[in-house]
């Protein structure tokens, strides 16, 4: 009688990150189409710097692209393996199932990280826009926080809805009325009272963070109950998702 190996668990995370990486090389033009939204964003919003402030325009674009990458980068791959039964398949092997979900999430923080990089690299080269190491030090871990939320928000949509065509269409509605009611209620165009909820919404809760985040010397009482509303975001959205997930569509 044969006795059954089972890999250990640090190989088959590792496994797994590379089968995650090499899809996402394969598939690298969504990668670039997620970076390539916020950092047009940045580069036309140039004129706004001396108005704003840099950290207002850079948090922006960080934001937007933090949506794509949870909504448009991580939901809808999730949904489309799901209905091609690869998660089924990886089910039968001796592979734990949060070891799936975690490989699938590292890939999404790898992007968050070559997201903000690159709008901090940009916003220095195009709008002279330089922060304190601190700062950027900062946002970077805001940055992974603030992903988290739109992550949540990803797995909630996959949680709640089995077919992929219905999870593309909720996801590209989601994210425009993000960007949409988040940027133009912030600026106060579509009225007070909502400029007051987008305030403390998940777009406006990161993109604070995010700004006090880069000068942290201005961090106040806002900014951190902006943190216990993304974390409350997180664990609301997250816990759904995670509680009504099906790993087959069918």
């Amino acid at each position: 009688m044969e006795e059954t190996i089972i890999p250990k668990t640090s190989t088959v995370l590792f496994t797994l990150f590379r089968a995650d990486l090499a899809t996402l090389i394969s598939n690298r033009r969504s990668g670039i189409i997620t970076l390539f939204v916020p950092l047009i964003i940045l580069i036309s919003w140039k004129g706004m710097v001396p108005k704003v402030g840099g950290p207002f325009v850079l948090s922006t674009a960080i934001t937007i692209g933090l949506m794509a990458i949870g909504l448009m980068g991580y939901s809808i791959s999730i949904s489309r393996d799901r209905d091609k039964g690869i998660f089924q398949r990886l089910r039968v092997a001796p592979v734990p199932t949060w070891a799936i979900m975690v490989s699938r999430i590292s890939i999404q923080l790898m992007m968050i990280m070559i997201l903000t990089l690159a709008v901090f690299v940009v916003g220095f080269e195009n709008d002279k826009i330089l922060l304190s190491w601190q700062g950027y030090a900062v946002t970077f871990f805001v940055a992974f926080l603030g992903g988290a939320v739109y992550l949540s928000v990803g797995q909630l949509i996959v949680g709640l809805i089995k077919n992929p065509e219905t999870v593309n269409a909720v996801t590209r509605l989601v994210y425009f009325l993000f960007i949409m009611v988040g940027m133009f209620g912030e600026l106060g165009v579509l009225g007070l009272k909502l400029k007051d909820i987008v305030h403390w919404s998940p777009y406006g809760s990161v993109k604070l963070m995010l700004a006090a985040s880069m000068e942290p010397a201005k961090w106040n009482d806002d900014t951190t109950m902006a943190v216990l509303a993304t974390i409350a975001y997180i664990v609301v959205f997250a816990g759904i998702g995670i509680k009504n997930f099906k790993w087959s569509s069918k």
